[in-house]
């Protein structure tokens, strides 16, 4: 290995122990792994000079009782390995530089004997790696002719901030001399003595395809190799395990994933595979593995492939000794692979696994649901038919239920809440009767493909067809929607799920001992979190056989609160203005709904799901038209009726206007007595930092206004998602995918043109939220968000990036790039100037454009989460107005208003998503304490670390600056 001094402008360097193991172990490095050649001493047998033929330069190795112990030499190369772990070694500094012609045998000879090492930007793309040797001496080695061009200079530090830093004896003067501190999310650590972080990690997909797998498949095999483990992919699912070979297991590259997220289906394949289900099948996957080096397994499936997989490493330790016994493995295999991790993340478009809120595949296929029951809605508004839809869910009413409510759907079939055969029928016919006679046109009801009577016989769509044709007379016709629920491209939602339950499941495998139950990547409200898989799987199982013994209740009491909850406001909102109120007419409420702010979807989501709920529990919803320079100027406040509002769950924009004026803006005064005037019992807004700012505003003048002493709850709906409170805003969503389709079309002219990057505009105000998500779904290669703003160092790295993805990629299909830029991440470098920078810094090596999708990111239809959630949002907010009613009414009149109380401060909130929680929160709390008012933001970013995860995945080099 060719190698000569690179920028140190040093002719020889000197090293001393006192150990004469030592003395032996450094010539070693120096000579065998690094590849300087041993020349005479000219001294005694104790000093060894080692060079290059190339040059002058030299290393001097001196055997010197003087010198320090092996002791002293390893507690120093231990006091460095800490103090660098946890960042850049390039910001301390390497007494040796040396350039060498073949840095990938390097890395891989030094991984092969345990040295620590530390790979710039990643293994992938190596330009630069550090190491220390058997004295403790930081080396660097480049392919680069002067790698102080490779990273920019951020900031100088002087020896005494490094000595400050270090705060260890020992360090010689040499380790002191000034760098620059850039700090790379992309560097790849590896830990010579800890072996576990070296890990072959397999993934495979098993059962049913879902949307999404692919995305989990390449954030897996991309998350591995990033932490210096091998990835690799079992094909085919487990009959892939049982036949093995390198046809069936196959290590996978960084390359090798590249296009994946925005495929459907799984390219890595799924089968069904009986034998794995004995023992014998077991036996030979087990041997597979071994032969494959696999110590780690991710399973991605529904609750059959994972209770197998969980099955597979309760039995490993007696597979294996079986092989082992029968000689075909060998003792050190047998050794080496005692125990095998295993972790699983959830396909399944049915959401039926326990302990998460949503599996993989699931939105996706709900999606596909709405859209179709969208286009069906038309047809059947024209010729005032009845459709029965048939959707998936064998064991699971999910789809059915949320499909329900997105679709605003007449009456819905699902195997958890059964009926008598004729109790189903007259329930149905009575419903669908009452809606006709109000006026409505048209009639859906989606079915289960699982629905059953009490009696457990099933129900399928032609008996609903029938009902409908021989009880009402109506004109119906059956659409069963079967596999297309399972294709196409998974949404926005799905794909940052798949991502970064793949993620946590490299960190789960390496994290895992043997004493670890086998963990699930799970979801709660807004967390990604690891739950046991046994208990997942044992409480889905358990499900069915509530069902299968018409234990229903129990079978009710076992799916999530979210879905029981998702019921209950399904079967309130279809019984709107129908049936008897459940409220008592002493306890009913008029409230008022209002959209402030910019559009989003799920605004008509919020005013119609609001309206039905308030109808069934016996309130007077009135909605404000226009905001709050609507009642100011014009008084435009409604009662909301049934059949005005019919369909608004599917309609994009605000039906009842919407505008960015805040009460101080327009009259308070004036909302005040409108506010009087029609004796309103509780105010919901839904909207945007707007909204946000007119809550306080109004929360602040009950002391002045005794019309505003009444319960006030905003829920967040906004596309820049800002809204102090809460992670999740509704509109956010259905921006998220109208940008992604965006993105992979624009992605798909870049790949067609092969040499072609395009810089995309995107809104979002001061908040990097759509960015950086956009960028996880597309796989994007930067995105830059006004949370950090563009630094000139930052675009000089992603412009070299640029160019090794595009030299890597030269002749390959697949090869658009993307960056992604949020309209305020910098007031100098717009979208225009940076795709001429880029371009003119490519040197013709390729292209680069703008894409400016500007109002689209608005989005047309609301996505079926924005629908849903609007749903349950508005439900809770009702429940809030009722019970906090008598709370804040005693004071109504009073003259001495106990402004600042925590419990009346209570009764104006936001009601948001946080961490694993959905929760109300003050408003004076998050307005006094939570927010950056000048930057209409909150203070505490919660999708941070998603851009770390969106960077690591693209081998994207971060350079922070130490102030940051």
């Amino acid at each position: 290995m060719t190698t000569f001094p690179l920028i140190n402008g040093i002719a020889s360097y000197e090293l001393k122990t006192s150990d004469s193991n030592l003395f032996k172990e450094t010539i070693h490095f120096y000579n065998q792994l690094v590849g300087l050649d041993r020349q005479s001493s000219g001294e005694s047998k104790d000093v060894v000079f080692l060079g290059s033929s190339l040059c002058d330069f030299k290393v001097k190795v001196v055997l010197s009782p003087d010198a320090r112990s092996a002791e002293e030499s390893n507690d120093e190369r231990h006091q460095i390995s800490l103090l660098c772990k946890g960042s850049d070694w390039r910001s301390t500094t390497s007494s040796i530089s040396l350039k060498v012609t073949d840095l990938n045998s390097l890395i891989r000879a030094l991984k092969e004997k345990g040295y620590s090492l530390q790979i710039t930007p990643n293994e992938l793309y190596p330009y630069e790696v550090h190491t220390i040797d058997p004295l403790g001496t930081i080396v660097g080695f480049t392919t680069a002719s002067n790698p102080m061009t490779l990273i920019p200079p951020v900031a100088k530090l002087t020896p005494d901030t490094i000595a400050a830093t270090l705060q260890q004896p020992g360090i010689t003067p040499s380790l002191a001399v000034p760098m620059s501190t850039s700090v790379s999310t992309d560097t790849t650590y590896y830990d010579g003595s800890d072996q576990p972080a070296r890990r072959n990690i397999a993934v495979m997909t098993s059962g049913g395809d879902a949307p999404g797998m692919n995305a989990n498949v390449r954030a897996i095999v991309r998350a591995a190799i990033f932490r210096g483990c091998k990835a690799f992919a079992v094909m085919e699912g487990y009959e892939g395990l049982v036949r093995g070979g390198p046809q069936y297991i196959k290590q996978m590259s960084w390359q090798d994933v590249r296009g994946f997220l925005s495929e459907g289906g799984t390219n890595i394949g799924t089968a069904r595979c009986m034998a794995f289900k004995e023992r014998p099948g077991r036996l030979k996957g087990c041997k597979h593995l071994i032969e494959a080096g696999i110590d780690a397994l991710i399973v991605c499936g529904g609750d059959g492939s994972l209770t197998g997989a969980d099955l597979f490493r309760s039995e490993w330790p007696s597979l294996i000794k079986e092989l082992r016994d029968t000689n075909e493995i060998t003792a050190e295999q047998y050794q080496q692979h005692k125990h095998l991790n295993i972790c699983g993340t959830v396909g399944s478009i049915d959401n039926d696994m326990a302990t998460t809120d949503a599996t993989i595949g699931a939105y996706s296929s709900l999606a596909r649901i709405c859209q179709a029951i969208d286009y069906i809605d038309a047809t059947a508004n024209s010729h005032s038919r009845a459709f029965v839809v048939e959707v998936m869910g064998r064991h699971c009413g999910w789809l059915a239920l949320m499909a329900g409510i997105a679709t605003s759907a007449d009456y819905i079939l699902i195997p958890e809440k059964p009926s008598s055969t004729q109790d189903w029928k007259a329930q149905m016919c009575e419903i669908v009767g009452k809606h006709r006679s109000k006026g409505k046109r048209k009639t859906i009801v989606i079915v289960a493909e699982g629905a059953i009577t009490l009696d457990l016989d099933p129900i399928t769509a032609n008996d609903v067809k029938d009902v409908l044709v021989e009880k009402l007379g109506l004109d119906t016709r059956v659409t069963t929607l079967g596999h297309v629920q399972r294709g196409g491209t998974a949404v926005a939602y799905d794909r940052v799920l798949a991502t970064l339950q793949g993620v946590e499941a490299v960190k789960a495998v390496l994290d895992c001992t043997p004493d670890t139950p086998s963990p699930l990547i799970a979801i709660q409200e807004n967390k990604i979190v690891r739950k046991p898989l046994v208990e997942a799987v044992r409480i889905t199982k358990q499900v069915a056989t509530a069902i299968e013994s018409k234990d229903f209740v129990k079978a009710m009491s076992l799916r999530d609160s979210e879905f029981v909850e998702h019921l209950g406001n399904f079967i309130a909102m279809n019984s709107a203005n129908h049936n008897e109120p459940t409220l008592p007419p002493a306890k009913r409420k008029k409230i008022a709904i209002m959209n402030v702010g910019a559009p989003a979807g799920g605004m008509n989501s919020a005013v119609y799901s609001m309206a039905t709920y308030c109808m069934s529990r016996g309130h007077t919803p009135y909605a404000i038209h226009n905001g709050f320079a609507g009642l100011a100027r014009h008084e435009s406040v409604r009662s909301i009726d049934w059949l005005a509002i019919e369909g608004w769950n599917s309609i994009g924009g605000s039906e009842i206007g919407t505008n960015r004026s805040t009460p101080e803006d327009t009259d308070i005064g004036m909302i005040s007595y409108y506010f009087e005037k029609y004796q309103f019992d509780g105010l919901i807004l839904v909207g945007g930092f707007e909204a946000f700012i007119s809550l306080d505003q109004l929360e602040k003048a009950r002391s002045i206004y005794p019309s505003f002493r009444i319960p006030m709850v905003l829920i967040p709906a906004t596309i820049s998602n800002n809204v102090p409170g809460t992670e999740y805003s509704l509109g956010s969503d259905t921006c998220l995918n109208s940008l992604m389709d965006y993105c992979d079309v624009v992605k798909q002219s870049a790949s067609s043109t092969r040499d072609r990057a395009f810089i995309i505009e995107v809104q979002g105000g001061n908040s990097g939220y759509i960015a950086t998500h956009a960028a996880l779904c597309c796989g994007a290669q930067a995105s830059y968000v006004p949370e950090e703003g563009i630094s000139l160092d930052q675009l000089e790295s992603d412009i070299r990036s640029l160019k090794e993805s595009f030299s890597v990629d030269q002749g390959l299909s697949k090869s658009g790039k993307l960056i992604l830029k949020s309209t305020n991440a910098s007031k100098v470098l717009t979208t225009q100037i940076l795709a001429d920078i880029i371009k003119l810094e490519s040197n013709g090596m390729f292209d680069a454009k703008t894409a400016i999708p500007g109002h689209v990111q608005q989005g047309g239809l609301p996505s079926p989460i924005d629908r849903t959630r609007a749903a349950r949002f508005t439900a809770k907010a009702v429940e809030f107005i009722e019970n906090n009613c008598d709370v804040i009414g005693k004071y109504k009149f009073d003259l001495d208003f106990p402004y600042g109380d925590k419990t009346v401060s209570k009764t104006a909130a936001v009601l948001g998503i946080k961490s694993s929680h959905l929760k109300f929160t003050s408003i004076r709390q998050l307005y006094d304490f939570e927010t950056l008012l000048g930057k209409r933001m909150p203070k505490k970013i919660s999708w941070e670390s998603s851009r770390d995860i969106a960077d690591q995945l693209v081998g994207r080099t971060r350079v922070i600056k130490p102030e940051a």
